[in-house]
This record gives C-alpha cells, structure tokens and sequence, in this order.
C-alpha cells in the first residue's frame, strides 16, 4: 500500500518484535520526553538560589552551555549504535545517563562540580531526545506518526510552561536540589516501563566500530558548538580562543569527513548528506533550532524589559508557541496524506514567515497579547513543518538506518540553536551596546554602564532611574530584539526554501552497498 505522500506503509515496522505494547512503550516514551523538557526550563527559575548557595554567579551559563555540547556532539553518535544495537539499549543507558547527572547535580556543593554534573546529563539528553522519536518511527505507520509525534510535542508545550513553575516552588518552598531529585522517579518509571513492555528482533553480528570517526566528530563538533556559544561571551570574538576553536572544529571536521569516506561502518555515513530528502528535512531542522532559540530566548526579554510585564506573564506570552506547536502537529498527519510532505512543510514555513514578520512589528507600544498572538502563530508554523519533515526523513530509509537519519535531524536542530544564540546574542548586545554608547545629551551619565545592566535595570525598574532613561531604555531593548525579529524573518525565508526543497514524492532510498548487519 502507498500512501498520498508517497511513502510505502506498513502495519509492523520492520525491527520491531511484535509483542512490543505500543501503549505502554508510548506512555513511557512521553515520560523520557517530559524528563529531558522539564529539565530544560525548570532550572532557569532556580538560577538565583543556586548561585545563593553554591556562588559562581559569572559561571552559571556553564550550566546550560555544557548541557547543550554534550547533548548536541552525542547525537549523531547515539543515532548509528541504535542502528546496530537497536534502539531500547540506547534509549536505556540515556535514561541511566541522565538519571547519573541528575543525582550528581543534586549533590553538587560547589558550580564546577554542578556544570560537570550537567555535562552528564547532557550525555543522557543526547540518547533520549533522538531515539523518542526514531522509536515512533519503528512503532507506528505512516499515518499514524504524526498524531504520535503531536503527543510528544505536547509533552515538550506543558513542559514548557510547567517548568518555571515547579523550579521556582521547589526554589522557594524546597531547595532547589529537588528541582533534579525530581527526576528520579520519573525517569526510574519510564526505564521500568520500557524494560517491560518494548521488544526488538535485532540480529547480534560482528562489527567495526569507527573509532576514529567517532572521536573526529565529538571533538569537532565540541569545539566548533563551544566557539559558538561562548563567543562573545567567555572570549572576545577576536582572541584567540573567539577564533582558534571554531577554526580548530572545522579542521577536525574535515579531517572527519575524509575518514568516513574510509571507513567500513561509518558512525555518520556521508549518504546522509547527499540525498534530497534527507538534506531538506535536515535544513528544515536547522532552521527550525534557529527559531527556536530566537523567539525563546528573546521574546520573553522584550515582554518584561519593554512592555513592563513579570516574569510568569512572558512566561506565559511565549507558551502560546507551545500551545499552537502540538496543535498543527497533531492535525499535521492528515494534512500531508492529503497533500504530500512537501506541501505541508512548505505551508508550515509559510506560517513561519507570516509570524517572524508578525514579531519585526512589534514595537515600544505593543500589548502582550500581540506577542502571544505572533507565538502562536509561530507555533502552528513550527508543528506543520518540523514533524512531517522528520516523518518524511524517516520514511525515505528504512529500519537499519532509521536511527542514523532521525539523529542527523536532530543534531542539525542543535546545531541551529547554537548557531542562533551565537548571532542573535551578537546582533542584540551590539545594537544595545551602540545605543548605550551614544545616549541623548540630556542622559549622558544617567544611564546603566553595560547590556546587563541596562537589561537588569528594564526588568526591575529602580526608583533612581529617570522617567527619559526609562523610555531611552525601552526603545534601546525594542531596536534590539527587532534586529533579532528580522534576523528570525531571514532565517523562515530560508525555512521556505528548504521546505521546496523537498521532493515530491518521498519514496524508499536505494543504496549501492547492501544494508549493514543487525
């Protein structure tokens, strides 16, 4: 049977036994989802007790700069042992993994000890994200993935807004070590789960593990994705370090590049990035990580900053994109067994546009409704486009390199989103830094002395600080984030023509070699 979109549909998964109960293994899957998504938000509440207790205050985006690295630089690596090993022994040693980190970083009593803790956990995110999804690839048809992937969306919306919520309760009332405790037996269900009620046919052989390979692309990536994140910030962008590692990642990258073309068993084999399907779905993800960092990190910025609202209110204002994400997600899967992958995804993107350009009208008069507004329509945009993209992905390959190809999506996701926060971070801090530097004469000297504080002093609004410096400040903040809004309008333009990119039929991949061993 074949579906509109193109692709052949199956009632049973190739690799997967079918005594697998796929409720269970669903319920479990939504709670290791829910378990790396809370994880991600519930901590920037308790920033300010941890600091409180264990100081570091001028390290603490280590702690979420080292989660991201490992997590990003482990997926592509988690992606090919699933296709070998199969997935539940992966997905298992992520939930171990992190569960470790979580542990530590609940017992950490100084901030290296507690970023190291989070480096763990970050092992553990980069096996559990990847592998979710590439299990509801193996478990469910074709027409069903969407709806599935939908729920895990939905796990990533609630995540989102209850993540702050319970940080700053456990912040507050707690400590804010349950805020990783937590974790334990949400995690310990899920493994138990899993344990139980999913099982594999996966045929045990002999293979060559590309060692090589492995350490080429680990190192690479992690000094390619830290100069990203840390430039600018740790390091000028013209010292040594600002250039020395990115340029040091690109190296070790290309030099990974030629061992691959070598290698038996390639960890992250090159096909990956010669194939239509598999190169658009992959643009899509990285346009997708890009959005996402931008509008999260700055949207909530630009709500408290400039029109004058708490913390809980942005938080809110932004979960609108949380809300409209499921939403398309869910409904997605008809839409494109109507009208094909390509259409879909391109009528997501182009929702994508309407809202970045919704977001670059924003201005110092805007209500919170009209952020919540461009959030949602975000959103919709985002689950049109970024599940029907990886189902596309997934359904041009089949069992033996399901895992490879969902891992390579993701990883290109973080990849944006440490591309994002590199140039959005550089975009804002310049415009603020440049408004700041060249202030009205009536305000010279009366203004914040760096970003930070201009920032700092937007959120809490000190009674010493003028009226005019007051609205100085605002507009500064508002030409700012509007320079990121046209950066995320650029970047859904490049959404648009990755989505076109797509061909339109997805059909099974064929390869010279013949499939590797299971």
């Amino acid at each position: 049977m074949t579906s509109a979109a193109g692709s052949p549909t199956t009632s049973t998964p190739a690799g997967v036994g079918l005594r697998s109960e796929r409720g269970p293994v669903l319920l479990a899957l939504m709670l290791a989802t829910g378990l790396v998504a809370i994880d991600g938000t519930i901590i920037a509440t308790a920033v300010p007790s941890i600091v409180r207790d264990v100081g570091g205050f001028t390290s603490f985006p280590w702690l979420f700069s080292a989660y991201l690295l490992t997590q990003a630089v482990t997926v592509p690596l988690y992606g090919r042992f699933a296709d070998v090993a199969g997935r539940r022994p992966v997905l298992l040693l992520g939930i171990g993994l992190f569960l470790l980190g979580s542990v530590l970083c609940g017992a950490a009593g100084s901030m290296p000890l507690l970023i190291a803790a989070r480096a763990v956990q970050g092992l553990g995110a980069g096996a559990v994200q990847p592998m979710t999804i590439t299990v509801v690839g193996d478990l469910y048809t074709l027409e069903e993935r969407a709806r599935v992937q939908g729920y895990l969306a939905g796990v990533w919306g609630v995540s989102s807004v209850i993540g702050p919520a319970l940080g700053g309760v456990f912040s507050e009332y707690l400590s804010w070590r349950w805020i990783f405790f937590v974790n334990l037996p949400i995690g310990a269900l899920a493994a138990w789960m899993l344990v139980r009620s999913f099982r594999e046919q996966v045929t045990r052989t002999r293979h060559d593990i590309d060692r090589a390979g492995a350490a080429l692309l680990t190192l690479g990536c992690s000094a390619l994705i830290l100069g990203l994140l840390e430039g600018g910030v740790a390091w000028a962008w013209t010292s040594p370090a600002g250039y020395g590692l990115p340029a040091a990642g690109v190296l070790l990258l290309v030099a990974f590049v030629l061992v691959e073309r070598r290698a038996a068993e390639p960890v992250l084999p090159l096909w990956v990035f010669g194939r239509r399907v598999l190169v658009a779905g992959n643009l899509v993800g990285l346009t997708v990580g890009v959005l996402l960092i931008g509008v999260t990190s700055y949207a909530p910025s630009y709500v408290q900053g400039v029109i004058g609202t708490g913390p809980l209110v942005a938080g809110f204002a932004v979960a609108a994109l949380t809300l409209g994400w499921p939403i398309a997600a869910t409904l997605s899967g008809r839409v494109y067994l109507r009208i094909g992958f390509r259409a879909t995804v391109t009528a997501g993107a182009v929702v994508i546009l309407v809202g970045t350009i919704g977001c670059t009208l924003l201005g110092v008069r805007s209500s919170v409704w009209e952020v919540a507004g461009t959030c949602f329509v975000l959103g919709v945009g985002l689950g049109l486009s970024s599940g029907p993209a990886i189902v596309a992905v997934q359904s041009s390959v089949g069992w033996e390199r399901r895992g490879v190809v969902t891992a390579t999506s993701m990883f290109a996701r973080s990849i944006g989103s440490a591309v994002g926060v590199a140039v959005f971070g550089a975009v804002a801090n310049a415009t603020l830094s440049d408004r700041l530097a060249r202030p009205p004469a009536a305000l010279a000297g009366r203004l914040p002395a760096d970003q930070d504080a201009a920032v700092t002093a937007l959120e809490s609004r000190p009674a010493g600080l003028a009226p005019a410096a007051l609205e100085y400040l605002r507009e500064a903040l508002t030409a700012a984030t509007h320079h990121v809004f046209l950066g995320l309008a650029a970047v859904a333009v490049v959404a648009v023509g990755a989505a076109l990119l797509l061909p339109r039929t997805v059909t099974p991949l064929t390869f010279p070699d013949p499939p590797p061993p299971r």
